[in-house]
């Protein structure tokens, strides 16, 4: 999902430590659900599930990485996608097509017991429904944490209150986020830890972009960024066949976009790409609030209505509710 952009930003990374992560961020919560779902899994692919067969994958990342993310000083705001843009259709589309080839393929991966394959396949095959965004929004809600709907994409609308300064940071894997404004871009923060990545083992850690840095070492403006993603390939246009980021940025840094589009796809009106990365549907309606938890509406929900462990629901909550020897959750606020 999201723009190609990994090759030009790749330099502009820079490890992030925990401890410099306090502070309000804003979470694509789309993208952090499709995390969740995609790596909360049991060997063969399958998703964690309840006795009645509904997912709980993302319900346990939540209840989990977020009192992470309390413990450690972070107050997540989640951000959920609105009505997806008239020019995303044939994306989504496509992902609906690739989604359900996949299932078909997991389901043929398990019956042969090619647990590889069956896990590969499941995660190309993971999709973020209503049910799960109706359950992942009340259980925050239990948890007393902030939600704020977007009315168009949750990227653009977290970047937004980034840079309304309502929040530290965005937390997205996706480098779509630089695209739509955000100063600061936090990835691997709903993925970090142990990770086992085409059969290794291997440590993810969180890392930080900062737009101005980007910007300033590839020496080009915002707009110009942009046009790199249109000519990638955004959610809202296929790109130009051939043309990956580094491509992208030798194109548009010797001013040849529009021409290229004009040799390539003389047909394709770039400005309203343009227009939805720079002036994105948000809203300033929404009020960051975070509020005590509770706990026994946590522990109807996953332990009577999913049949989570209490035992793991009472630690996973003991440490949203103390940081470091504090006896209360008004103590941490």
């Amino acid at each position: 999902m999201g723009v190609a952009l990994r090759d030009i930003v790749a330099e502009y990374k820079t490890p992030v430590s925990w401890g410099s992560l306090s502070g309000i961020a804003a979470v694509d919560a789309n993208n952090a659900l499709y995390q969740f779902l995609t790596i909360i899994l049991q060997p063969d692919g399958t998703p964690l599930m309840d006795g009645r067969g509904r997912v709980t994958s993302h319900l346990s990342g939540i209840l989990f990485r977020v009192s992470n993310f309390m413990e450690k000083g972070i107050r997540p705001v989640f951000v959920f996608d609105g009505k997806p843009a008239v020019l995303k259709q044939a994306t989504v589309d496509e992902r609906r097509k690739i989604r359900d080839t996949a299932g078909v393929k997991w389901q043929e991966a398990v019956d042969r017991e090619d647990e590889a394959e069956a896990y590969k396949q499941a995660r190309s095959a993971t999709r973020v429904d209503t049910t799960i965004i109706e359950s992942s929004k009340e259980l925050l809600r239990l948890m007393g944490l902030p939600t704020v709907q977007a009315p168009g994409e949750g990227e653009a609308q977290a970047s937004h209150m980034v840079a309304k300064g309502d929040a530290r940071y965005v937390v997205s894997q996706d480098y779509d986020t630089l695209l739509f404004g955000a100063p600061n871009l936090v990835r691997n923060l709903t993925v970090s830890g142990k990770r086992k990545i085409r059969g290794r083992q291997i440590t993810v850690n969180p890392e930080r972009i900062l737009l101005e840095d980007l910007l300033a070492g590839q020496k080009l403006t915002r707009e110009q960024l942009i046009e790199i993603g249109i000519l990638i390939g955004t959610d809202f246009n296929p790109g130009v066949e051939g043309v990956g980021a580094k491509t992208g940025l030798k194109i548009v840094q010797r001013g040849g976009f529009a021409a290229k589009l004009k040799e390539k796809i003389p047909e394709f009106d770039p400005a309203p790409v343009k227009e939805i990365f720079l002036h994105p549907e948000v809203t300033d309606g929404y009020t960051l609030e975070w509020n005590p938890p509770d706990i026994p509406g946590i522990k109807e929900m996953l332990c009577e209505g999913y049949a989570f462990s209490e035992e793991r629901v009472e630690k996973a909550m003991e440490t949203f509710c103390v940081k470091a020897g504090q006896k209360t959750l008004e103590s941490w606020f």
